[in-house]
């Protein structure tokens, strides 16, 4: 039994994380402290002023662990790591895990310039983030329109290659570093200026062309003058789009916050060599009762957390009690200063109130928004609600769906809909174990079976308190088949058999599988003249099949990876992956010699020939 008196008087005066507890086990709150006995102490003595969200986790804690770190910049580390991992119910949390693009530049022999989400140390020269993918997408476009470098992932370790230069050369995209039809020096130069573009130096870059133009033009080649002629034209056009902001050229971020009557709108502006090159925003909800000091730290913390980039100043609109520790933190991560700075006048000021301006007009837009999308969804599940003659509407709706091909791999798939949207934490799978062969009604009378006995099986649990719940113990207002009569009477008969009371409805398509109707109650309903819960109901048949038919191909797909590449002596989990990312497929393994084989990471001479003989004494394969 948790005594939390003995293991107050256990906690040590150093550094640390704490982690709070419920009665389920789950992780509640994550904090960190410069001394784990002084803070955690205080959360469990008697103040007026402890805030209504504090008071509520208080109440909840059952239990608590703690990990001892050496300094508070380690211990700042750790609390924003398990906070993104576990997403506790009572810190605030950044909910947007999307991870931001970069621009890549290779390292390897004629590097190519590519779009990636993932940083890693492999010697490349990485420059982001940015806003989305689309700002991407154009940089590369703008780079590619300006320079014909290489898009191909081609290993150029040996040159001539084997293939024919592709189409890219013939229409002047790209100068065929595979065929040696471009020095090795004469394209690093293109990648020097490459990197000077993205640095922000496109001043600096239009001089250097302009000095390579005239110096074609005194040779009488007048082809190559036209052809920088062109270029520079190009960067002037992106030099006029692009807004100045400020004198200084250092880069920046310059965060802003709104606060509404329960969200919050944080405003990030990207400033790079004094120009705004993007902007983000993030909605935190019900989070509007907490200190913006709070709001701010933890933000930053998990925003930081999650990009590679870290710039030379941060602007905030104002202090926050553990800012010199995460400017340490972010010194470390950057390899150089960070200043986390308060404007208080000039253009830096001016600077701070129009992102914060901008993050209030979002917020009120996302507000609006959300107005609207609401009132839309309950609109439909009420016209649903009358269209299948329920008691309430279907506020969360589970769709059920089967794939498999002639009973290989059978698999299921459940997904879920809360309020007329995708609840894809509640989403489930099954892999079929009882049924063989291509039969879908057995199929679909397993899945609904063993979701709904596990769901009766938690409830049990829950009313002991002995257990997390899993996500199966809440019942849906609505079953969603998709199938016909046939489908529908399955998950009826599970439904009754299991005395659970929920009403169960199947989709009808017509002869080119497109969504036709409902079937309920053995009646086929025509919802084409309801609109928008015809796309409802659609949206939602799409999703369930998306679902079930991912998880298919990916069985299949490990299947026949493993029966190809585990049969070869040497090559594990490691090697089939440094190969597959190497050559890029099954079918350009097989074709490798011994000595293209052994390029590879991680793969020597004798594996090399292992893998050469294998495929060459197994040709079916």
């Amino acid at each position: 039994m948790f005594n939390i008196d003995e293991e107050l008087n256990k906690l040590p005066n150093k550094p640390g994380v704490y982690i709070m507890k419920d009665e389920k086990k789950e992780i509640i709150y994550v904090g960190k402290a410069k001394k784990l006995k002084n803070r955690v102490r205080q959360y469990f003595q008697s103040s007026r002023s402890k805030t209504p969200k504090v008071n509520a986790l208080v109440k909840n804690i059952e239990e608590f662990e703690h990990i001892i770190v050496d300094n508070e910049i380690e211990a700042l580390i750790l609390e924003a790591n398990l906070i993104k991992k576990h997403k506790p119910k009572y810190n605030i949390l950044l909910r947007d895990d999307k991870q931001y693009p970069y621009i890549k530049i290779t390292n390897e022999k004629f590097p190519r310039v590519i779009k990636t989400r993932n940083v890693l140390k492999d010697g490349a020269k990485y420059f982001g983030p940015y806003p989305n993918g689309y700002a991407v997408n154009d940089t590369l476009e703008i780079i590619r329109n300006l320079y014909p470098i290489r898009t191909c992932k081609l290993n150029l370790s040996k040159i001539p290659a084997n293939d024919r230069p592709c189409l890219n050369y013939y229409i002047g995209r790209c100068l065929a570093p595979c065929q040696g039809y471009v020095k090795e020096e004469e394209y690093n130069l293109m990648i020097e200026e490459i990197i000077m573009f993205l640095n922000g130096k496109e001043e600096h870059l239009v001089e250097v062309i302009e000095k390579k133009m005239k110096k074609a033009a005194e040779n009488l080649d007048f082809e190559k003058a036209v052809k920088y002629r062109d270029q520079i034209n190009s960067l002037n056009l992106i030099l006029e789009k692009q807004k100045i902001v400020s004198t200084s050229l250092i880069d920046r971020d310059v965060i802003g916050m709104a606060k509404g009557i329960e969200d919050v709108c944080m405003q990030i502006f990207f400033i790079r060599g004094g120009k705004i090159v993007g902007r983000e925003h993030f909605i935190l909800p019900d989070v509007a009762l907490e200190d913006r000091e709070e709001i701010l730290s933890s933000f930053i913390k998990q925003f930081y957390l999650g990009t590679a980039y870290v710039p030379k100043e941060i602007f905030v609109e104002k202090e926050f009690k553990d800012m010199e520790v995460v400017a340490d933190w972010l010194r470390e991560k950057r390899g150089s200063k960070v200043t986390i700075h308060v404007p208080k006048r000039g253009e830096k000021s001016e600077l701070m109130e129009m992102v914060k301006e901008n993050a209030s007009d979002t917020l009120k837009h996302y507000g609006d928004r959300i107005k609207i999308k609401q009132k839309k969804s309950e609109d439909t599940l009420k016209e649903l609600q009358n269209i299948l003659q329920l008691e309430e509407p279907p506020y969360r709706i589970e769709a059920f769906d089967i794939s498999n091909i002639q009973g290989v791999e059978p698999v299921g798939s459940m997904v879920v809909f809360e309020n007329g949207v995708p609840r894809k934490s509640d989403y489930r799978r099954f892999k079929i174990r009882t049924i063989i062969g291509p039969d879908d009604y057995g199929s679909m009378e397993e899945v609904v079976r063993r979701r709904f006995v596990r769901g009766l099986r938690e409830k049990e649990l829950i009313k002991k308190k002995s257990i997390d719940t899993g996500g199966f113990s809440t019942f849906p207002n609505l079953v969603m088949m998709d199938g016909g009569k046939g489908q529908v009477n399955v998950a009826e008969k599970v439904l009754e058999e299991l005395d659970i009371n929920v009403p169960v409805c199947g989709i009808v398509k017509d002869d080119h599988h497109n969504t036709r109707g409902i079937i309920f109650n053995n009646k086929e309903i025509d919802i084409y003249k309801n609109k928008e819960t015809f796309m409802l109901i659609t949206r939602i048949q799409d999703e369930a099949h998306r679902f079930a038919i991912s998880y298919h191909r990916s069985l299949r797909s490990k299947k026949m990876f493993k029966s190809v590449l585990d049969n070869i002596q040497g090559v594990g989990e490691k090697r089939k992956k440094s190969l597959l990312r190497h050559f890029g497929s099954i079918d350009n393994i097989k074709k490798a010699n011994v000595e293209e084989l052994t390029q590879v990471e991680s793969i020597n001479r004798k594996i090399a020939e292992n893998v050469y003989n294998y495929f060459r004494e197994n040709k079916g394969e």
